[in-house]
């Protein structure tokens, strides 16, 4: 029995120095497989979420800083041109009422005519 672990034991160390063999010939094939046992046992050691999420999250803030002031800038716009509309509303009024009041004059004026050429004529 006790050959039996000799020789299990001498198997074992045998693979071991192949594979430490097969490791320092080919660097490559080592450095594959720490990546794969890296990348197996923590994905998160080499892909790293937080700064992606933090430019993302600046990004967005950013964009709704930007979309904020242009909302604003759109509402502030859409209060002068209701002051326009105003304003504009309240100049036809005066004009309407300035046109009217003139129209009057001008039916007094020919009344105040008619009676001054009448009397003339008589």
């Amino acid at each position: 029995m006790t050959s039996n672990t000799q020789k299990a034991d001498e198997n074992r160390s045998k693979r071991k120095k192949e594979m430490e063999n097969e490791a320092s010939e080919n660097p490559q094939l080592s450095s594959l497989d720490k990546t794969d046992l890296a990348f197996s046992e923590g994905s998160q050691s080499l892909y790293k979420p937080e700064p992606l999420e933090k430019a993302l999250n600046e990004m967005n803030k950013e964009i709704m800083n930007l979309l904020s002031k242009y909302a604003h800038i759109l509402r502030q716009r859409a209060a002068m041109d209701a002051s326009y509309v105003q304003e504009l509303d309240g100049i036809l009024k005066e004009a309407r009422t300035i046109e009217n009041h003139l129209k009057q004059k001008r039916e007094s004026l020919k009344q105040r005519f008619t009676v001054i050429a009448n009397t003339l004529q008589n």
